[in-house]
């Protein structure tokens, strides 16, 4: 993301402000000639876990203190608090106050082996290595001195700005945004994860990512129940990744938000190595890798999962679909990311799956998404929403084509904002309620039959269906319209013909004839 300075402070390509997270980015950004990608990322947010678990401790501690009712150290009254322990040498003033020495690393390296070990949730889930001597300890100061100067996770202005989210969530759109393609595979923009979680309304359930990268689809799960007046106690969180540096950012990433769940014993494909093989979930939220070639599909041709067609050993797009539906519970919905190719394919026997999964009646919404939104990928994407049970609405699907939504947040991507989230989860959800409130809207929605899929040959592009935006009627007959327009038309010509007329002579006064 293009960043510029105006009177001092950090601004984005739009010349909204930015807050905390660049400042502490720019900070960051020192480490970056000395580390590659994924070094630097385990490096940055490791120390801004630490500072967060500090913090939370110290508050606990403080109060506990005051009560005078409780022994400050007792491990147990914090474990009562649901807060992490945190033992003397790992806490974030022992860092603060040597950080300009050079044991610094290994400080660190004591801080995470110790919080690890006194608090068995976290074991083996830490980054380390921070005393290499690779790292740049001057530098790893210098981020100890900003994140300590700059960040405090427990004051009320940090609460009610969620620091500790923003903060993470911009790293990890700044990492996607560097890494290029590598980053969309643990990075999906929160625009795009709003959309899925406020359509799918994960109320109560199950709720399952079987490519959760740094788990963004669970923590905006339980923002969605908290924000509804749900008990965050009522859906139970179920996850997989593959890739073992994003696996331990994942499960950093709930428990520093107090989220429980269960990502599996280890980092594995979920192709060949489900870690949750009987687990039949309530809803599905996923954004796979885009066109993933090198899944190993050759080695599953027959694989119990591909009830609807084998898919192709070159494209993994139908096998995550069909991952997903194998995965769901008899009233189960999933919500997830594809690439608009998916929805009109026919090579490799990807249509004859899609003709299947729809006669199967599974395909409930489809909806097109405007370009740009990813930081890792130029290519158009689409949400598919699939149920096994449509109850009122058997044998439609709904088409949403959002692609004119959105507003540039910089010169290269792109957000959906409030309204346009609301917009589009409002058309799905006034229409699953049944025919009585929705109505469809004219280059936006429309609530189509199988009948009519069929008819265009199972493709799935909601263009197909919802045809073309009506223009605003501005008053002006037609009639009247089209003189001015032919007028105009007619100028513009005469005025084209004087133009040519005058290079023609210009041309012709210094020897070139046309």
């Amino acid at each position: 993301m293009p960043i510029k300075k105006k009177n001092g402070k950090s601004q984005n390509g739009s010349g909204a402000s930015l807050g905390i997270e660049n400042e502490l980015w720019e900070a960051a950004d020192k480490l970056r000639g000395h580390l590659d990608a994924a070094e630097y990322k385990s490096v940055v947010l490791g120390l801004i876990f630490l500072k967060y678990v500090s913090d939370i401790f110290e508050q606990v501690r403080a109060r506990v203190e005051k009560e005078g009712l409780d022994d400050p150290e007792d491990r147990d009254v914090y474990l009562a608090e649901r807060t992490f322990w945190v033992p003397r040498d790992a806490r974030w003033k022992v860092l603060q106050d040597n950080a300009k020495q050079e044991s610094i690393g290994n400080l660190i390296d004591q801080a995470m082996e110790a919080i690890e070990r006194d608090n068995p949730p976290l074991k083996g889930m830490l980054p380390g290595n921070y005393g290499r001597a690779t790292l740049d300890k001057r530098r790893l100061g210098d981020l100890v001195d900003m994140v300590s100067n700059k960040i405090n996770f427990v004051d009320e202005e940090s609460r009610k700005q969620d620091t500790l989210g923003r903060v993470y969530e911009y790293f990890l759109s700044q990492f996607a945004s560097q890494e290029g393609r590598k980053g969309g595979e643990f990075y999906t923009p929160r625009s795009v994860v709003r959309v899925l979680v406020e359509m799918l309304a994960p109320y109560k359930g199950r709720v399952f990512d079987p490519c959760c990268g740094s788990g963004g689809m669970f923590v905006q799960s339980e923002k969605f129940v908290e924000a509804h007046g749900g008990r965050v106690g009522d859906i139970s969180i179920y996850g997989q990744e593959s890739n073992p540096t994003t696996f331990k950012l994942a499960r950093m990433n709930l428990a520093i938000r107090g989220i429980e769940g269960d990502l599996g014993k280890e980092p594995a494909d979920s192709f060949h190595r489900d870690q949750h093989p009987d687990l039949k979930a309530d809803f599905i939220l996923a954004n796979p890798p885009f066109n993933m070639s090198d899944w190993g599909g050759d080695a599953l041709r027959e694989d119990k999962r591909w009830k609807y067609g084998v898919p192709p050993a070159g494209n993994a797009n139908f096998a995550w679909v069909q991952h997903f539906i194998h995965h769901l519970s008899p009233n189960g919905t999933a919500g997830f990311v594809l690439a608009n190719g998916s929805m009109s394919s026919n090579t490799s026997g990807e249509g004859a799956i899609r003709k299947a999964i729809i006669e199967e009646d599974f395909v409930d919404c489809m909806v097109a998404l405007p370009g740009q939104l990813f930081y890792s990928t130029q290519i158009p994407v689409c949400l598919w929403f699939l149920s096994r049970n449509k109850k009122n609405r058997h044998g439609k699907t709904l088409f949403i084509d959002a692609r004119k939504l959105g507003t540039l947040a910089d010169r290269v991507h792109r957000e959906l904002g409030d309204k346009d989230i609301s917009k589009i989860a409002g058309a799905y959800h006034m229409w699953k309620c049944g025919d009585q409130g929705y109505q469809d809207i004219q280059g936006f929605s429309k609530s189509v039959t199988v009948e009519e899929i069929r008819g265009q040959g199972y493709i799935l592009t909601p263009g197909r269906y919802v045809g073309i935006e009506e223009q605003e009627d501005d008053g002006e007959p037609f009639e009247e319209k089209m003189a001015l327009l032919t007028s105009e038309l007619s100028e513009m010509f005469k005025r084209s013909h004087e133009l040519e007329e005058e290079i023609r002579k210009r041309l012709g006064a210094i020897g070139y004839d046309i």
